[in-house]
């Protein structure tokens, strides 16, 4: 259906234009906004009558736009976005967020009326942006879109081992050697404390020795009473040798003290008889 627009509506429209419309949105949108009147012959009147009145309003909006255009048209707009280090931006620069970046700057200028190359700027860089301002005046801006670096997450004290490590072809936190020494690497080992494979060898040596000490002391057990009986006997001897020593040296110092060196020589001398 025919209507007649009462006040500007962006992009169907200025004040005084005839347009045609769904029925629909005439009636529950248009119609109850005051934004249109039906078309008819006394709303076509009454729009005649008012035709002086409206051409002013429209001169005084073509300077307004033209002083805005002046003003806008030597704005650089810069705006901050996260971005990748290859210039990716982490989003996009959409025509909402120039709204936004011209009303920090006092201009209040609908998303509707400005024009962006695409769907957005999704890289750094500069740009052109376009805004409709009044019939076909319009201003161009100057965009700088920035990449904000992204911060990643420390790496931890654990996670820089295990990637030194692997480097070096050592096993991982968490392997056989971390296991039998008894050590969380999980939270990182404190500064200055003995790696792991300092403290297996440490415990590998005293396990040895222990071990060889274990072995001494079997070994002892198993020779048991004859090796502890022996050495009873040499101690028993050795103390009647110590003991009686003197003794025994005078004993045999004097003649003929030993009957079996008599005998012998009473043997010798029958023998030497017998062969005369």
């Amino acid at each position: 259906m025919k209507v007649i627009l009462n006040k500007d509506l962006s992009p169907l429209g200025e004040e005084g234009d005839v347009k045609d419309v769904a029925r629909g949105y005439a009636r529950n949108y248009l119609f109850p906004r005051g934004i249109a009147l039906p078309y008819t012959e006394g709303v076509i009147k009454l729009f005649e009558s008012r035709k002086g009145e409206i051409e002013a309003r429209k001169a005084e909006k073509r300077k307004d736009a033209a002083g805005l255009g002046e003003k806008l048209g030597s704005l650089e707009l810069v705006i901050t976005m996260p971005a990748g280090a290859n210039g990716r931006l982490y989003g996009a620069v959409t025509s909402q967020t120039i709204a936004d970046e011209l009303a920090k700057q006092g201009f209040q200028i609908e998303r509707k009326r400005i024009e962006l190359a695409g769907n957005g700027f999704k890289s750094v860089g500069r740009y052109k942006v376009t805004v409709k301002l009044y019939e076909s005046a319009a201003a161009e801006i100057a965009v700088v879109v920035q990449g904000q670096p992204v911060k990643t997450e420390t790496e931890s004290p654990a996670r820089g081992r295990r990637s030194a490590r692997h480097a070096a072809g050592a096993p991982a936190p968490g392997g056989s050697g971390d296991k039998a020494a008894g050590v969380d690497t999980a939270g990182g080992e404190a500064a200055g404390a003995p790696s792991a494979e300092d403290t297996q060898a440490g415990i590998t040596g005293e396990t040895a020795e222990a071990a060889g000490e274990t072995a001494a002391e079997d070994a002892a057990e198993a020779a048991g009473g004859e090796t502890a009986g022996a050495a009873g006997e040499t101690a028993a001897s050795a103390g009647v040798e110590t003991a009686g020593g003197e003794g025994a040296a005078e004993e045999a110092a004097v003649p003929g003290t030993a009957p079996a060196e008599e005998a012998a020589g009473d043997k010798a001398e029958e023998s030497a008889d017998a062969g005369a």
